[in-house]
């Protein structure tokens, strides 16, 4: 990677650790399911309008879009709401890369090299220890909203493989038209379990000055964080062996953690922070395991990151191995048989 190129994954990797802060904020005026379905609802309505469709099946459309969009930031938002720290939602939600590693091998026959399994291992222990401390400070009050991100972390690996599935054109795009997926699901969900009348006071309020934090919020989600931070990251994929820019990903819980406790005053424990370094470590070290292919597979051509098509040789050059990125706002990248991606968004 040039220089240029790693200040923009810095860049990135900040814009998305900022905006576990920012949900935060808007959090405190919407409804968790009602502010899910805002935020793709505003991406949405142009993409319809201005981008043209990906050439993927249906049917791995609607699967990102459920896995990535309605079950992630369905748990996501909820664990949030009830009390989950920005700051630990963001290292919590690395439990997307351990659950893609095993999903991966159990549904679609990846073939895991010692590392990925070492990796998720280690990332399993440091998620179960967090879950077990804040059992331990807070009782059940306070393991809820940890297993809720886990199920986010668990439907952002659905996603993941969705959209590996799809083997897009161009990762961008699907990203973009995933987004058209769970608006509907999620007024639905709303509309069911939080109600009309605290759809309409989240409304209704829009013009108090407690209002404008959540505005702003919800303005940093949809514009910096998801269209400029995901349009980045895949630009970085689509030049960059992906083993290269994945790492960078491990920097979103870094500033997530710093950026919630410089704005919002949040204290994350010693244990807590040593058990994070378990979960980021094992993340990393899964993400420089092995091919994953099914076995007997043959290598064949592919299409590469940018959703053009490469030679085997050609593409083998531009990765050298096989990277799981793992936090946050997931994005796809090239696609080959047998490979699996983590993708990363930024929540």
């Amino acid at each position: 990677m040039s220089p240029r190129d790693r200040l923009l994954a810095v860049v990135v990797a900040v814009l998305w650790g900022a905006n576990f802060t920012a949900i935060h904020a808007s959090l405190e005026h919407f409804p968790p399911f009602f502010l899910a379905a805002l935020r793709f609802a505003v991406i949405a309505v142009p993409t319809v309008l201005l981008v043209p469709r990906p050439r993927v099946p249906t049917r791995w459309l609607l699967g990102y879009g459920l896995g990535f969009g309605v079950l992630q930031f369905a748990f996501l938002y909820l664990a949030m709401a009830a009390g989950m720290p920005a700051g630990l939602s963001s290292l919590v939600l690395q439990s997307s890369a351990p659950f893609t590693v095993v999903l991966a091998a159990w549904l679609l026959r990846e073939r895991l090299g010692r590392r990925q399994v070492a990796g998720a291992l280690v990332a399993v222990a440091g998620l179960g220890g967090i879950a077990v401390h804040r059992g331990l400070l807070g009782g059940q009050a306070a393991l809820v909203p940890v297993l809720l991100t886990v199920a986010g972390g668990l439907g952002w690996a659905l996603g993941n493989l969705a959209s590996r599935q799809a083997r897009p054109d161009s990762p961008l795009r699907l990203m973009l038209w995933m987004s058209v997926v769970p608006p509907l699901p999620m007024l639905a969900l709303s509309l069911a379990i939080e109600g009309p009348a605290a759809i309409g006071r989240s409304l209704t309020t829009l013009d108090a000055p407690a209002a404008a934090p959540a505005l702003l919020g919800l303005a940093y989600t949809v514009v910096v964080a998801t269209v400029v931070g995901s349009g980045l990251w895949t630009a970085l994929l689509a030049r960059n062996p992906s083993s290269s820019v994945a790492p960078f990903s491990m920097l979103v819980p870094v500033v997530g953690i710093a950026v919630a406790g410089l704005v919002l005053g949040e204290r994350v424990s010693g244990v807590e922070l040593a058990l994070g370094t378990l979960v980021v470590g094992g993340v990393l070290l899964g993400s420089r395991g092995g091919r994953g292919r099914p076995a007997g597979a043959a290598r064949t051509p592919g299409p590469t990151a940018a959703g053009g098509s490469g030679g085997g040789d050609d593409e083998r050059r531009r990765e050298g191995g096989d990277a799981l990125p793992a936090a946050r706002e997931p994005e796809p990248v090239g696609r080959r048989r047998g490979h699996v991606d983590v993708g990363t968004d930024g929540r």
